[in-house]
């Protein structure tokens, strides 16, 4: 049977795969079989049994076995695809099985020993429905084809405790059996099987004998056992017979949801799982969606379980909250269609009064102050670190372990804590180099083989309910031994960055050890998966740290290794990547869900059926996406039009500027839509293009790529700068430093450090560190340092930074710094070894007194920094409440006071912030509060770190002892205090904090009731500022309320009134809510005082109205300065800011629409006593806005620049030009043949000085003046020449003037190559030679015709430079012709004239002038189309000779006819009458005589009148002559000379008889009356009377008439209007004739008769 058609690629792979491999392969899977524990038993151990035991599995086993294939059978009913020979295969090795056991048999070889071939079935297999595990799954192979084979021999193994799991995983091993024999298409040897039956058998009897000698079994039991094969063996062959009847596409159908999803409604906290079972074939994919999105786990880790088990499809949503109310749908699809079910789950929040009974729900349901575990008991936890890890310090290829004790109070027997390891903030996977280990009290991290991606900052985070608890510390890792001294160290973090069919690109980090010497490169070495064979894949190194590896086999997998190399030799390879296949993108997430085969990761692709004849479009898109010294990568998508089958690529390039194609994969076309091309030449331009080609042929090329310049686009970023170290521990040291400008796709940073005065440098990490902070642990007490910096990407490392300043190595006074206190500080993964303080829990903890920094009653207190060096440890929080004294109540200031601070002295310490004020409550619900405060007037000179919010009590107006709030310091002017009592009164107050310390409490703010707000409308906007105050306008800001309302708030309404006026003056600014939190204020009065106010709205409506900002005077105050935009002699665009009334505490603020942009990677703030400048990095769309620049510690100092589209372009232009000025270019290259054939190429500028310069070059080669080329620059003109005397072959190129004058620089190019530059040269040879010919006789005009006046065609030229010697010579077809007169050169004209021509006249006319100076010859061609061009001339010019119609009466009638010069047969005659031509008969006739061109007319009738026109087509165009014959002329008709009547046709008379005729005539004047006879005239006489009496009767006499009488007569009236003639015919006969004629009649009759 021939093989589909989407196998028959693989033939050849199946075999060769299964020759070379399959040792390996089977040994291997050997190994994973043993591995998967679902072996059968069978061991020896079963003979020490009894009988009765074995009786007891054989029963079981056959009920299982039973079970197991009657799954399959209603498998196979679902639509599984199933042969005969698995099921043959089966039933076998049940049998024997189900012998065995009955009897006692022993040998574990006796059921496994059966052979197999290793054949690969050519047909693909659908999957069956398994009994296998998810797990278990995993490890099969997907819907591609990975072969699986089975040893001879599988010995059993995995021997259990008890009967029950011994018969389970008998029972499993015969299913999977099963399902590996049907899908992997492993067939069984007939011979083979008939000896194993044979051998089978004999032992069973030996058996059977030896266990009826132990026991003999009761009939009853024999007879039940007999019956249980019999009825098995029954199933199996009715299932074998029923299944070789179905076919394959029958059983194809759309997916159907046996169980649809439920719809939940659960309480908040809780798990719910949704289920669904979905039937179809192939196997239905089954997605969830949540609301119509697909659900992704990764994004949402933890939060969904997503299972499929024994054919259920599970969503399990885990700790569900309010924003889990949704509609989820399960869709399922294969390709026969989809199919979706439905589900609802409602998330219900708990709000009643504490209930015992919601003690046992899985999820708390209780206030946030209980935690609840699975068991259902309530508690509140405590978490400690015991035994930590400190820093650490390891070396490649060690082994090292973190770990620590953790104690949980209270303990709570069988709920463990939830433990996970983070490094740099990312969860750690469990992995071959790192493993996480719980033991129930200690939690370890241990590294089975260190390498430098292991270094950072390590985090154990213990969970336990809703507590937590974390503590970290850094690991560095130094690198091992080189093998060679002074090699470099080896490469890290080695990484597929893409993958496709064609190629993978592999990234790694540069070393920061170099040995000594610099790196020259790197060299990349690939291993296929499943082998041990490494090759090298570049054999020169490469210096970027990204290249592509080509050469691979499509669909198998690969992993990686990099070595750096220097000039002493070659670093130890790097940790090898992980594995990635050569796979397009597009097929890694088709197969995402179905994973290889774990051993050897080999995949093989089928496609669909090719659809014949469809040749590929082009491709779009195409693009370079990454363009490097070594090499260029292009991307392209595939096009639209390519039918079915799968299609190659040719990719082309030619040099920029040229049209010269060539193809770079000539042998072996591209499989995927990406490329990587190597070998091109550094800093030479090229432009890219593909084809398609599929088996139809190859498709139009793509649209060629811009020009693109072979080289590392990205650069090596520049040294950073200012490194500042300051003192951490003991053993450490911090450094800080600005980051590298302009640094594009920067990697991290390498730090330095050396003994001062030692000269050697070591460095403090091996894993390059982001961000501007880092600490160098493991330093030498007592002993001063400097540090370096250098900055890393994959271009490569930077200059080092210029050293630090020496610093000695001792702890910091106060011990380390809280990353509470200075929280930048903690921002990036540094190397502070931290216990982030505190359970992060919902109830309100505090801080006992060993943990405050000060014991004074009035102040609250951050966590304290502990004394030992490098750590920084929080106590963890108890449920009692630490007492303080109340505070004094303190009234707030007035807002006179705030002002700015005095000036502060150098080096005068920063004090702490003046306390907050305005405490006010933004929203309120029903166990919780949230607070608002003003930020202090004073903030010491530092910047605001944080807030610590206290509260109490108010009970009958007596206020309680305080309490703390917050843990942590918050950041914003608000806080969220959680916890409180329903209806209850408390009272607040707030501290700020910066990084001298904690300011003093704020006074006491007002009573606030804990209640529920249920208004629907949103709270107040909050932090009311204003700034910019101008004497017309001011900037007002807001921050958003805290509680929205129902719905989100939509916007704002901001209001103004005058600062005296009453309240309901308030005017609205706006009349459509607007959604910024700022508003310019326009068309304020100078020198009027205003109050503002904002209110929010929703859906519902408009909320209350913020606290009054103002009032403000609207002035411009003396010395205010604006944001100034400014654009360098570089090109920098950068806006500047100057004040000149700061203080020594103010700082410059920069805004981004009113958002600091401290944050900001696209611009940088430098600031510098009272200027500050903010520069743009890359100024583009992402930067329009407005930008402001606030001064801190001033009278509310700022000024603002608006950046929008317009002002972006100008500033692009005007830094464009600043940047790379260009010398003004009025014309650009040109060229231009002169006079003799030489070529002059020329452009002109605006201007030049006396200073500029000019390079000439050709084909990127300069050229210089000699022989060949002559220059010349004019400076005052601007013009530029190069002069070439001829041009030949090899000039053939592009040509550029590069000018430079100055800093500006300019140029021009011209590309002369292909038809361009032949059509130039032929072109300069052409005048070359006219200039040549022109130096004698020669023709100025050559030779050309001209039709006359008269008609005649004239032959003229016009000549040059001739005299009197000169002869001219006329040829026509090479003969000589003979001009009669003889040529005078005066007028220079020369004609040859040919009167009347016609077609006689075709042919090559030539005319030659000679003297003894030289001849010259023209000649014209007078033949076919030339002729017919002719002939058309001359035709139209005799029909535009031809004269008006006139009209002629003849004696036949009437003509009309027109006089032409001469007349050509070419000339056509179309003559019509009232529109319709005439069609010519004897009556109506049209010719031509001499001149003159006619219509006869004979005979004219009223019919005949109208209007007639003659046509004369010259072969292109019709010219018409007409006349019309209804008016005048008609007339005349009726006196025309007629004969109205009286004359016979025929007239028969007797010999000798007379004969009389007469007729009458008409005609004005008289007509004149002849005779014919016989044609001849007619002339009375005696025997014939003709007379013509009274002008109107003619009489025609004959005597007596005669024989001779007989003929034809006509008579004929003529008058000058026309004639016409009469005919008749006179027959004279004899009676004796007649009389004999009559006799002889008769008897010819009779003779007849005879």
């Amino acid at each position: 049977m021939s093989l589909p058609f989407y196998q028959k690629p693989l033939q050849h792979y199946d075999l060769s795969y299964r020759n070379r491999d399959l040792r390996s392969t089977m040994s291997q899977y050997q190994q994973e079989k043993k591995r998967s524990a679902i072996y059968t038993h069978g061991s020896a151990a079963y003979s020490s049994r009894s009988s009765a035991a074995h009786r007891q599995e054989s029963e079981a086993l056959s009920q299982a076995a039973l079970s197991s294939f009657q799954q399959q059978q209603q498998a196979y009913s679902l639509g599984m695809s199933q042969y005969s020979l698995g099921s043959e295969v089966t039933r076998k090795a049940a049998s024997a099985y189900d012998y065995g056991f009955s009897h006692g048999l022993t040998d574990s070889s006796l059921l496994l020993s059966e052979d197999y071939s290793s054949t690969l079935s050519p047909k693909t297999k659908r999957a069956k429905q398994s009994l296998l595990s998810r797990e278990e799954k995993e490890n099969m192979p997907g819907d591609y084809m990975v072969p699986i084979f089975s040893g001879r021999q599988m010995h059993v193994s995995g021997i259990t405790d008890t009967e029950e799991e011994r018969i389970k995983e008998a029972a499993a091993y015969i299913a999977q059996r099963n399902l590996l024999a049907s899908e992997e298409g492993i067939t069984a040897s007939k011979q083979s099987a008939a000896s194993r039956h044979s051998t089978v058998s004999k032992q069973a009897t030996a058996t059977l004998h030896q266990e009826e000698t132990l026991e003999k079994k009761s009939r009853k039991v024999a007879i039940r056992e007999k019956a249980e094969q019999l009825s098995l063996r029954k199933t199996l062959e009715e299932t074998q017979a029923y299944h070789g009847k179905l076919n394959e596409d029958h059983l194809l159908h759309a997916p159907e949801f046996i169980i649809k999803p439920r719809s939940h409604t659960v309480w908040e906290k809780e798990n719910v799982i949704l289920h669904c079972s979905v039937a179809g074939w192939p196997e239905p994919r089954l997605t969830w969606y949540k609301n119509q999105v697909p659900i992704n786990i990764h994004e949402n880790s933890g939060k969904y379980i997503i299972g499929s088990r024994y054919g259920m499809h599970t969503l399990e949503i885990t700790t569900c909250d309010f924003e889990d109310t949704a509609q989820y749908r399960a869709s399922a699809m294969n390709v026969k269609g989809e199919v979706s079910a439905y589900a609802s789950v409602v998330v219900k929040r708990y709000k009643g009064e504490f209930d015992d009974a919601h003690f046992h729900a899985r999820a708390s349901t209780m206030p946030l102050s209980f935690a609840v575990t699975p068991y259902g008991y309530a508690s509140k936890f405590e978490i400690h670190f015991d035994d930590k890890f400190d820093v650490s310090f390891g070396r490649e290829g060690e082994t090292m372990s973190l770990g620590c004790r953790v104690v949980v109070t209270p303990e709570i027997k069988h709920f463990q804590p939830e433990v996970q390891w983070y490094r740099n903030g990312a969860p750690i996977s469990p992995s071959k180099w790192v493993q996480a280990l719980w033991s129930g009290d200690r939690a370890t991290l241990t590294f089975s083989h260190l390498n430098k991606e292991d270094e950072g900052l390590y985090t154990i985070r213990v969970q336990m309910g809703e507590y937590y608890e974390q503590y970290s510390a850094y690991v560095f890792v130094r690198d091992a031994d080189a093998e060679i001294e002074g090699a470099p160290a080896a490469p890290l973090d080695v990484a597929a960055l893409d993958a496709n069919k064609d190629y993978i690109i592999i990234s790694w980090k540069q070393p920061a050890v170099d040995g000594g010497s610099p790196i020259l490169g790197y060299f990349i070495d690939k291993c296929e998966v499943g082998t041990d064979s490494w090759s090298q894949c570049n054999d020169t190194p490469v210096k970027f740290a990204r290249f592509p590896v080509t050469g691979l086999i499509e669909g198998r997998s690969y992993i990686f290794r990099v070595r750096a190399v220097n000039n002493t030799g070659v670093s130890l390879p790097s940790r090898v990547s992980e594995p990635v296949a050569a796979l397009d993108p597009a097929e890694k997430a088709r197969l995402k869900a179905r994973p290889s085969a774990p051993w050897t990761g080999q995949i093989i692709v089928t496609e669909e059926e090719p659809t014949e004849g469809i040749v590929p479009g082009p491709p779009t898109d195409l693009s370079v996406t990454e363009a490097t010294r070594s090499y260029v990568v292009l991307s392209w998508k595939p096009p639209g039009q390519r039918g079915h089958e799968g299609i190659m690529y040719f990719v082309e390039k030619c040099d920029a500027g040229t049209e010269n194609w060539q193809r770079v994969n000539t042998e072996l076309p591209v499989k995927s839509p990406r490329f990587a091309l190597f070998d091109l030449a550094e800093g030479k331009s090229y432009r890219f293009r593909v084809r398609c080609s599929n088996s139809a042929g190859v498709g139009e090329p793509s649209e060629a790529t811009e020009v693109t310049v072979v080289g590392d686009k990205l650069d090596i970023p520049k040294a950073p700068g200012k490194i500042i170290p300051s003192r951490n521990t003991d053993t450490s040291v911090v450094v800080s430093w600005e980051e590298s400008k302009d640094a594009k796709e920067l990697v991290g940073y390498y730090i330095e450090a050396s003994v001062v005065g030692s000269g050697k440098w070591e460095p403090c990490n091996n894993n390059p560190v982001k961000g501007s902070r880092f600490t160098c642990h493991g330093l030498v007490t007592g002993q001063s340092y400097i540090f370096r910096v250098r900055a890393v990407n994959a271009a490569g490392l930077s200059d080092y930074s210029q050293d630090s300043e020496a610093i000695e190595v001792k702890a910091a006074i106060g011990g380390a710094v809280s990353p509470d206190v200075w929280p930048q500080l903690s921002d990036a993964p540094g190397g502070l070894t931290d216990s982030r303080g505190g359970v992060h829990g919902a109830s309100p903890p505090t801080f006992q007194n060993a943990a405050l920094l000060s014991s004074k009653p009035n102040n609250l207190s951050p966590p304290s920094s502990p004394p030992s060096g490098g750590q920084t440890e929080v106590s963890t929080v108890t449920e009692s409440v630490q007492e303080e004294p109340s505070p004094p109540s303190q009234k707030a200031a007035p807002k006179e006071q705030s002002k700015p601070d005095p000036p502060r002295k150098k080096n005068e310490p920063v004090a702490a912030p003046s306390p907050p004020h305005d405490i006010t409550c933004i929203e309120s619900f029903r166990d919780s509060m949230v607070l608002g405060w003003q930020q202090p007037d004073k903030t010491g000179g530092a910047e605001i770190t944080g807030y610590y919010v206290n509260y109490r009590e108010v009970i009958g107006g007596v206020p309680g002892k305080w309490r703390e709030a917050n843990v942590k310091a918050v950041s914003e002017a608000a806080y969220k205090i959680s916890n409180l009592k329903e209806n209850m009164v408390y009272q607040f107050q707030v501290a700020a904090m910066n990084i001298a310390g904690l300011g003093a409490p704020s006074a006491v703010s007002e009573c606030f009731k804990c209640e529920e707000w249920t208004i629907a409308i949103p709270g107040p906007p909050h932090s009311l500022k204003y700034s910019e105050v101008r004497k017309n306008s001011l900037v007002l800001q807001w921050k958003p309320p805290l509680h929205s309302g129902r719905t989100p708030v939509t916007g704002y309404f901001v209001d103004m009134k005058e600062a005296s006026a009453k309240d309901d003056q308030w005017r609205g600014l706006n009349k459509a809510a607007i959604t910024n939190t700022y508003l310019k204020v326009r068309g304020l009065q100078e020198g009027d005082s205003y109050v503002f106010r904002v209110r929010a709205i929703n859906q519902v409506g408009v909320g209350k109205p913020s606290e009054l900002a103002g009032p403000v005077v609207a002035e411009t105050r003396p010395g205010t300065k604006e944001v100034v935009v400014n654009v360098d002699d570089d090109g920098v665009i950068s806006l500047n800011f100057e004040c000149d009334q700061m203080t020594p505490k103010s700082e410059f603020i920069w805004s981004k629409d009113y958002v600091p942009t401290e944050d900001s990677a696209r611009v940088e703030v430098e600031s510098k006593g009272n200027k500050t400048k903010m520069t743009f990095k890359d100024l583009g769309t992402e930067d329009l806005g407005i930008y402001s620049c606030d001064v801190t510690d001033t009278d509310g100092i700022a000024s603002s620049y608006v950046i929008d589209a317009e002002e972006m372009k100008r500033l692009l232009a005007l830094s464009q030009e600043h940047k790379f000025p260009t010398v003004p270019i009025k014309s650009e290259l040109a060229v231009e043949i002169l006079e003799k054939g030489q070529v002059r190429f020329w452009m002109q500028v605006e201007k030049l000085s006396g200073n500029a310069k000019v390079n000439y070059i050709f084909n990127e080669k300069e050229i210089f003046e000699g022989p060949k080329y002559k220059m010349h620059l004019d400076r005052n003109t601007g013009i530029i020449e190069m002069f070439m005397e001829k041009l030949q072959d090899e000039d053939e190129g592009t040509y550029t003037f590069q000018i430079q004058d100055g800093k500006a620089n300019g140029h021009s190019t011209l590309v002369l190559i292909g038809d361009v530059y032949k059509k130039l040269q032929k072109e300069a040879e052409f005048q070359r030679q006219e200039w040549i010919r022109k130096q004698g006789p020669h023709f100025a005009e050559y030779l050309s015709w001209e039709v006359t006046g008269e008609c005649n065609v004239l032959l003229k030229c016009k000549v040059a430079n001739i005299k009197k010697e000169t002869h001219i010579v006329w040829y026509k077809d090479e003969r000589e012709i003979s001009v009669d007169e003889k040529h005078d050169f005066k007028d220079g004209i020369c004609t040859l004239l040919i009167t009347e021509f016609s077609k006689k006249d075709a042919g090559f006319y030539e005319v030659i002038l000679k003297d003894d100076r030289g001849k010259d010859k023209s000649r014209l061609k007078l033949v076919d189309e030339a002729f017919k061009e002719l002939m058309t001339e001359v035709c139209r010019k005799i029909a535009l000779s031809a004269t008006d119609l006139k009209i002629q009466s003849t004696a036949e009638g009437i003509r009309l006819y027109s006089f032409v010069t001469y007349y050509l047969d070419d000339l056509k005659v179309n003559w019509s009458h009232n529109g319709t031509g005439i069609k010519y008969t004897d009556r109506v006739k049209s010719g031509v005589t001499g001149e003159q061109i006619w219509l006869q007319i004979n005979e004219p009738t009223p019919n005949d009148k109208g209007k007639y026109v003659m046509e004369l087509f010259d072969g292109q165009t019709g010219h018409q002559k007409t006349v019309d014959l209804s008016g005048q002329e008609m007339p005349l008709l009726a006196d025309r000379a007629r004969v109205v009547g009286g004359l016979p046709d025929v007239v028969t008379i007797q010999e000798g008889k007379a004969l009389n005729l007469t007729c009458n005539v008409w005609g004005d004047p008289t007509p004149e009356v002849s005779w014919l006879k016989n044609e001849k005239a007619l002339d009375s006489d005696d025997h014939c009377s003709l007379k013509f009496e009274a002008g109107k009767i003619a009489y025609f006499t004959i005597m007596g008439v005669s024989a001779a009488d007989s003929g034809k007569y006509g008579l004929v009236v003529k008058n000058k209007y026309g004639s016409e003639t009469s005919d008749f015919t006179v027959s004279v006969f004899i009676p004796e004739e007649e009389a004999r004629k009559g006799a002889a009649e008769p008897q010819k009759g009779n003779h007849k008769s005879k």
